[in-house]
């Protein structure tokens, strides 16, 4: 199967990556090239890595590979049920058990990586991606050859908060049915997109149908919302990283203030920051090329490595 005639693109495959959980994934490029894992933010499925970007990123030299996080798409459904009043008490710093973690979804990744053959990886994680990437590098930092965090935040509850005219869309009853989704996405995403970068209402219909019939899960979003909320502060652990980092954060994102990605650049000794004016919390086509382009130098700043571990050294 190809995408764009250079790029090769494989089917969607079925990857075990921890006990009881299965992550969906897809690869563009050759295995030749160097290993970047794509992570997806909250309730996002795969094709929230536009195809156009995942083979853009594959000509500038990555084996590209995105995936559905457990609770999302056509991975792994988790059991566990998570109430309002959960999130309320999270959100107040008091103890709540989680159906999972932050570190349980990093554990998922290097569960991918292994089934991969990737001894290490680039990781780029968009939102709650950045979250899962950051505990990634800070938990697992032989995996991560360079991070690249995206409209995120590092755990601190002072920086990255979101703006309350947001909150009516977010408190507000969701239809059910295909068209219902489709139109609440695309008010989500025009209220919380690029100001300076527009998408068509097309585009946003289309990425929001083929969403849907991926599958949604309102239970799989609260859990990973409560394992958002719960999440601890990275400001220290992020101190320690050594491997090159670099931030991408919009000035006009409504989800995650801009602080967010600033206090993360300013934890990091040497990462690079780059505030793009007029950028909300997305990934519009526009900005294809200053992420690529910021990616790919990201990477360009690590050590050369002696390549990835075929599957079967993984099983040994």
């Amino acid at each position: 199967m190809t995408g764009n005639a250079d790029v090769p693109v494989s089917q969607e495959l079925l990857a075990p990556v921890s006990p009881g959980v299965e992550l969906c994934y897809q690869t563009f490029g050759s295995p030749d090239d160097d290993p970047l894992l794509l992570v997806m933010g909250l309730g996002g499925p795969m094709n929230w890595w536009d195809d156009e970007l995942c083979e853009q990123l594959a000509r500038e030299g990555f084996h590209v590979v995105r995936y559905d996080n457990r609770d999302t798409g056509r991975s792994s459904r988790i059991k566990g049920r998570v109430g309002r009043g959960q999130l309320v008490q999270a959100f107040l710093g008091r103890p709540v058990r989680a159906p999972y973690t932050v570190s349980d979804m990093a554990g998922d990744a290097v569960g991918l990586m292994d089934h991969l053959g990737w001894d290490s990886a680039h990781v780029v994680g968009v939102s709650m991606g950045g979250m899962i990437v950051q505990t990634l590098a800070v938990e697992h930092p032989g995996r991560v050859r360079s991070m690249t965090s995206v409209m995120s935040t590092l755990g601190r509850r002072t920086v990255g908060w979101q703006h309350p005219s947001l909150l009516p869309m977010l408190l507000s009853p969701r239809g059910s049915g295909k068209e219902a989704y489709a139109d609440t996405s695309a008010k989500m995403w025009n209220l919380i997109g690029s100001p300076h970068f527009p998408v068509s209402e097309e585009r946003l219909r289309e990425r929001a149908a083929e969403t849907f019939d991926r599958g949604v899960s309102t239970s799989g979003v609260m859990r990973q919302m409560l394992a958002i909320v719960s999440q601890p502060d990275r400001s220290r652990s992020l101190r320690r990283l050594t491997m090159p980092v670099a931030v991408l954060h919009g000035s006009a994102d409504k989800m995650v203030h801009v602080s967010g990605g600033r206090a993360t650049a300013r934890a990091v000794p040497g990462a690079e920051l780059l505030v793009v004016e007029g950028m909300g919390h997305d990934l519009p086509p526009q900005l294809f090329d200053t992420f690529a382009d910021l990616v790919r130098r990201t990477a360009d700043r690590a050590p050369a490595t002696q390549g990835t571990r075929s599957a079967d050294d993984v099983s040994r």
